[in-house]
């Protein structure tokens, strides 16, 4: 499972940027943005019609 995940301005809370990424690596997102003091927004990623 891929999910898209935003991290949000500490002002307005808007998104600054967005990957789409690997379940494996979310958790390692979560960490960095955790020490650094960010917020992120995560979200399944939609996955397109086959």
């Amino acid at each position: 499972m891929r999910f898209q995940i935003m991290h949000l301005d500490d002002i307005d809370g808007s998104a600054v940027d967005c990957s789409v990424v690997d379940a494996a690596s979310v958790n390692r997102i979560v960490q960095q943005a955790a020490a650094a003091g960010r917020r992120l927004y995560i979200r399944p990623a939609e996955t397109p019609a086959s």
